[in-house]
């Protein structure tokens, strides 16, 4: 066995996956395994009873959205019953951002990788601040993402359609000359989607005050492209999975209780460790004691090269998750340490357009003690609330290790 071969091919296989986003449809008619009973959600697999407040508050508005619940206590009882089954989204090829729940009756994009033939999932996005995914379940959240629903989600797959479909490598290998990371800083990205899909949108909306709505809501909102942004990543690092002899991973994700990882020669089996508190900037009134655990599968994006792999490209990101410039340059060179190779289509002019670090190897992380780095959201503790800062975080290096023992035992290393 060849362990930098297995690796090569696989890190290749991640970087020639061309993932172009081609529709909307309905969770429960597109996702596979998707069931009425089924709630997916972020990181690796999580009990109600483990559960983070925003991962609690977000499972609970899903529930009282899909009609199956009329309050916490409601939602929270259905789940203990076993009435509702929970499973992470990455068993579904699927990806939610920070506590990503996908209910049944959500719209979710498809994005297909055109190379290799698989292809990922993702939600809608709401926006900053009081959201679903943040845990928040208020009246005006619900309103909001039954608003999506109703008016947001059709015009968009009209678009979508009427477009051909949008490859996003190519979206975010430009989104990132102009000032992009491709995880918490996706201005850029954002503006070139709605670039895209505007005209089509303008034809598909049933009026022209429905589409100057739609419109308003996607140039509003600089995370639009995330969630496309990151089920193209999920397709990419999907291509990488599997190969015998890699020690890549695969899947980086955290349930705002665990981080998890996987690794491309150890099938499908998590390595999970307690997850930390980010540290970052708080909006007014907040600060490090109301913050919750790390949370969501958006380190999808770091997994793949981009996000804080890419940081050296995006310095102005460090006016929302703090730190210097210098900081964000540094994070990248530091992630050139532990990763396989280069990105072939990402590049970073600021570093003589060399490509983003791609392809994080176990035994790199833990032979130089160097744990990858993440940027992040951060969501209050308790459930209801929503978001309050966003910030920087590393994975626990125990995870690693034990993901390092596992390959040597199952290779007789």
């Amino acid at each position: 066995m060849d362990i930098e071969q297995a690796n090569q091919r696989a890190v290749e296989r991640m970087t020639a996956a061309r993932p172009i986003l081609t529709g909307i449809g309905r969770a429960l008619d597109t996702i596979p395994g998707m069931r009425e009973d089924l709630l997916l959600h972020a990181g690796p697999p999580i009990t109600w009873e483990r559960a983070a407040g925003p991962m609690r508050g977000a499972i609970a508005g899903a529930l009282i959205l899909e009609g199956r619940a009329g309050s916490y206590d409601e939602a929270a009882a259905l789940v203990e019953s076993g009435a509702i089954a929970l499973e992470p989204c990455h068993h579904h090829h699927a990806v939610g951002p920070m506590a990503g729940v996908i209910a049944p009756s959500m719209s979710v994009y498809s994005v297909e990788n055109e190379t290799h033939g698989n292809t990922a999932y993702s939600n809608l996005n709401e926006g900053y601040g009081r959201v679903l995914r943040y845990g928040a379940f208020s009246p005006e959240v619900l309103d909001r993402l039954r608003w999506m629903e109703r008016t947001v989600a059709p015009a968009l797959a009209a678009a979508i359609e009427a477009s051909g479909g949008i490859d996003l490598r190519a979206l975010l290998a430009e989104a990132l000359h102009m000032g992009d990371e491709g995880h918490n800083r996706n201005k850029a990205g954002s503006l070139l989607f709605m670039k895209a899909l505007a005209p089509h949108i303008a034809r598909a909306a049933p009026d022209g005050g429905t589409a100057a709505e739609i419109l308003e809501f996607l140039g509003g909102n600089a995370l639009a492209v995330l969630n496309p942004i990151m089920a193209a990543c999920k397709a990419m690092t999907e291509a990488a999975h599997g190969i015998e002899g890699s020690t890549l991973v695969t899947v980086m994700a955290r349930n705002g209780t665990d981080f998890g990882i996987r690794v491309s020669g150890l099938g499908d089996a998590w390595f999970t460790a307690p997850v930390a508190v980010p540290e970052g900037l708080y909006f007014p009134g907040y600060a490090a004691e109301d913050a919750a655990g790390d949370i969501g599968d958006s380190t999808i994006t770091e997994t793949a090269g981009a996000g804080g792999f890419a940081m050296a490209g995006a310095p102005a990101i460090v006016t929302f998750v703090s730190g210097t410039p210098e900081d964000a340059v540094n994070t990248t060179l530091e992630m050139y340490e532990i990763t396989a190779a280069e990105h072939s289509h990402w590049t970073i002019p600021q570093l003589g357009f060399r490509g983003t670090p791609t392809g994080i190897d176990i035994r790199r992380v833990v032979e130089r003690g160097i744990a990858p780095r993440v940027n992040t959201g951060i969501a209050h503790r308790d459930a209801g609330v929503g978001q309050i800062g966003a910030g920087l975080v590393r994975p626990p290096m125990e995870m690693f290790v034990a993901a390092l023992i596992a390959f040597a035992d199952r290779y007789g290393i």
